[in-house]
């Protein structure tokens, strides 16, 4: 998957020192030279300007959505990086969490918990599985490890538009319907997890999520394809 490829450019790219605006670039250039299209770039959520850039770079207490700046990634940084491209019509969509230099043993912890819960989940889906299946597995998975699922933002459907039907939130949540997934959907999986609290808040550029007590947060996405038996993720090489 190209876009899988572009992920694993900018991991060998970010290193302490490197700006967001840096990586930025750089995924832009190799999501064009691969005949592909930003998905992000002039994005309009229907709040304000559209998105700026080609990636989220949402840096320690950021969630998500936060656009690069000429800020340097500093040691002991927890990095997330969000993006998503356009290839013949159809979106894709995946996230990482990157530990920077030496950060701290529950940064760390954290970063493992959440991509084991996106696993988690994932082990719960197939043809016939239920929206609560997945949701209990991650949200379980989290607490478990003292951690707190984020409430406020979801995984969702993704296709011929970036943000389709259903929403998957991470956590087990009665007014979200308690669908079953079937076989030929693709949608995209995103735990999104805090140390301290799963509250949020918006800062003032209208995109960027922040942690409510400003502790850290993980994230990690894939998209997926739903198949008979299991799933197929999209977003690996």
């Amino acid at each position: 998957m190209i876009l899988a490829h572009v992920m694993s450019a900018l991991e060998e790219k970010m290193d302490v020192g490197v700006s967001g605006i840096e990586v930025d670039v750089l995924a832009e250039k190799i999501i064009r030279d691969h005949g592909c299209k930003p998905a992000f770039k002039g994005f309009d959520a229907g709040a304000g300007d559209p998105f700026p850039a080609t990636v989220c770079f949402s840096l320690n207490e950021q969630i998500v959505h936060a656009i690069p700046s000429e800020r340097k990634i500093a040691d002991g940084d927890l990095v997330k990086i969000d993006i998503g491209l356009i290839h013949n019509g159809y979106y894709a969509d995946m996230a990482r969490t990157f530990c920077m230099g030496a950060v701290s043993k529950e940064a760390k912890h954290l970063t493992e918990t959440t991509k084991k819960a996106f696993f988690k989940g994932l082990a719960t889906i197939k043809d016939g599985s239920t929206l609560h299946d997945y949701a209990h597995a991650v949200q379980d998975y989290a607490e478990s490890e003292g951690f707190h699922v984020v409430y406020d933002l979801v995984g969702h459907g993704v296709g011929k538009q970036l943000h389709e039907p259903p929403l998957i939130p991470n956590y087990v949540n009665d007014h979200v319907q308690n669908f079953s997934f079937c076989a030929g959907m693709t949608v995209a999986l995103e735990p999104m997890i805090n140390i301290g609290t799963a509250a949020t808040t918006i800062a003032d550029d209208g995109w960027t999520y922040v942690t409510g007590d400003g502790s850290l947060s993980a994230h990690w996405e894939n998209t997926i394809l739903v198949t008979k038996n299991g799933t197929e993720i999209l977003t690996k090489i």
